[in-house]
């Protein structure tokens, strides 16, 4: 007696099956949460200083508190891109979970290379590099999934508005364009330079947010 063949649909390890996304928004939620919390370990002051030592030793965690408040800006509002994104989401598929775990393994990783540009960022410029491909990594995979969700209306929880469209398309592409200018700043002109390359990213995402309406 023959059987009915599964649906992708019944089987969750069917290629291109679709899923709730409720699970992959909770594993992101959390790795999102854990990567903003790490950022603060790399920010201390020895114990047993005489108050000379105590001063300089404070004095020298403002740039580390620095990178602290650049990257846990950058994780945040990449979390509210990511939630803006799985909004829009009734069901997942295999594209949209293999993109948003290269996103969170990559989201995990980033206070590594806020540490090394909170130590190195002034003088070197590859821990500038590598901090900006990091970033500029994260947001274009942010990217890719949200063009992944707007080319597969069967993804959507609800139509997807050309301005809302337009505005996480800009706030996707104004930090992958400061990445690569920071990038280019930091070989060709110096690490301290591209370094401040970043502060660029706050209006950028200020314009960004004006363009997008939610649906």
């Amino acid at each position: 007696m023959g059987t009915v063949p599964e649906s992708s649909e019944d089987d969750p390890d069917a290629e291109g099956s679709v899923q709730s996304p409720d699970r992959l928004i909770t594993l992101a939620d959390g790795i999102f949460a854990i990567a903003m919390t790490l950022l603060v370990l790399n920010i201390s002051v020895p114990s047993g200083l005489d108050h000379d030592h105590f001063r300089s030793s404070l004095h020298e965690t403002w740039s580390r508190l620095a990178t602290y408040a650049l990257s846990f800006a950058i994780i945040g509002g990449q979390w509210l891109d990511h939630h803006r994104v799985f909004r829009l989401v009734k069901r997942t598929n295999t594209v949209v979970v293999r993109l948003t775990l290269l996103l969170l393994g990559l989201v995990a990783l980033l206070p590594f290379p806020t540490a090394l540009l909170s130590d190195y960022g002034g003088h070197e410029p590859l821990a500038v590099v590598y901090y900006a491909v990091t970033v500029g990594a994260i947001n274009l995979l942010l990217l890719g999934l949200f063009l992944t969700v707007r080319n597969d209306e069967r993804l959507q929880a609800r139509p997807i508005s050309d301005r809302f469209a337009r505005g996480m398309i800009a706030d996707c592409g104004a930090t992958i364009a400061i990445a690569a200018v920071a990038v280019l700043v930091a070989l060709t002109v110096s690490a301290g330079a591209g370094l401040f390359t970043w502060l660029a990213a706050f209006p950028a995402g200020m314009a960004s947010r004006r363009l997008r309406k939610e649906s």
